[in-house]
């Protein structure tokens, strides 16, 4: 009778895999995002599959990289005929960040779970309304960040989180490059990403959201007390409608945050200190870091390579709504941690309008 039960029981995981398939079937919202380029380079690897496009621009839809790669008959104007027509598991979005709110709203009453570009939303507001979706209608919203993906980050987090460095007093997070114009951004993708509306803002929300999602990570999901912004217009002839330079002062109890984020710099950067009372890591970029634990002053390493799917946006994305892996509300990716994102970028937009800092 034990065996039967086995067998009815593996015989019915068996048909629910098949029934949902081992690729998985997700549909592309908007593809003026620069970062569109991330899945046309993974398309090929065979553990997704792209079932439908949505675009509300008409040359957007008629010129992007998916055009000869999705069949035509797979390309939409309206977003609700386009879910309903190829009913995908997930969406990705590669629109404007303002662009959010309207793919979760299409997306949760349908029960598709939806993975977002960083960060989460314009607003605060919008961010609690996404939240709310849902939860209410039991979907995954993931937000992807490039850093999430470095092993050393991990590694930088599995030291701090084991005491090793003491108690952490201080994270400074450096993120810029020279300016979305000057790296040869698309002009779609400038469209909106230097429109204080359809971004919320500039280099700000760009760039500070990195550090941001890294400070409430390190920081085990606590909010900061305050935070305090300086935002710079050094560039007005190239972005006149943004920010191109921002400087975010978060304030913890025992512990601060410097998040630097510009468009203004030589070069492009991604890399973190993190200091505590008895040590510090360098995280210099995605493989290499420094680390002085327990008085012993180490040499540049490489990280451990990350294990899959922890090492991928779309690897990830798979197993999260899978159910084959659980996120803690704090995790990168998590919904929880960005909503926090959210609301300090908003706290930081409003500090430096006033001169003032801002308490959580």
């Amino acid at each position: 009778m034990r065996r039967l039960t086995v067998f009815l029981f593996a015989l019915l995981v068996s048909v629910a895999m098949m029934a949902q398939g081992d690729v998985l079937r997700l549909a592309v919202c908007g593809v003026s995002h620069g970062h569109l380029g991330d899945l046309m380079g993974r398309m090929n690897r065979g553990d997704f599959e792209v079932v439908g496009v949505w675009e509300p621009n008409d040359d957007y839809r008629a010129n992007n990289g998916l055009v000869g790669r999705v069949s035509a008959d797979k390309f939409y104007g309206n977003i609700g005929e386009m879910l309903d027509a190829v009913k995908p598991e997930c969406v990705v979005s590669y629109g404007s960040i303002l662009e959010h709110m309207q793919v979760v709203e299409a997306c949760a009453p349908r029960g598709i779970h939806v993975m977002v570009e960083k960060p989460l939303a314009t607003t605060y507001k919008q961010a609690l309304k996404i939240k709310q979706l849902a939860e209410k209608y039991g979907i995954k919203v993931m937000v992807n960040f490039e850093t999430t993906w470095y092993a050393t980050n991990h590694q930088a987090h599995q030291i701090a989180q084991s005491g090793r460095l003491g108690d952490i007093r201080r994270i400074n997070v450096y993120d810029g490059h020279e300016g979305p114009k000057e790296i040869g951004c698309g002009q779609m993708f400038l469209d909106w990403l230097t429109d204080p509306v359809k971004n919320g803002g500039g280099a700000v929300i760009d760039f500070g959201c990195y550090g941001a999602n890294l400070a409430t990570w390190f920081m085990n999901g606590e909010k900061p007390l305050s935070v305090y912004a300086v935002l710079q217009h050094n560039k007005p002839e190239t972005y006149p409608l943004v920010d191109d330079d921002a400087t975010i002062i978060l304030e913890y109890p025992g512990t601060t945050v410097q998040i630097m984020a510009s468009w203004c710099w030589p070069n492009s950067r991604k890399d973190m200190y993190v200091y505590g009372d008895r040590g510090y890591v360098y995280q210099r970029n995605g493989q290499k870091m420094t680390t002085f634990v327990d008085g012993k002053n180490g040499s540049e390493v490489d990280a451990p390579r990350l294990q899959a799917p922890y090492d991928d946006s779309y690897r990830y994305l798979k197993a999260l709504v899978r159910g084959e892996i659980e996120e803690q509300p704090s995790d990168l990716c998590a919904l929880e941690n960005n909503v926090t994102v959210v609301q300090i970028l908003e706290a930081a937009i409003k500090s430096a309008k006033t001169g003032k800092k801002v308490r959580l």
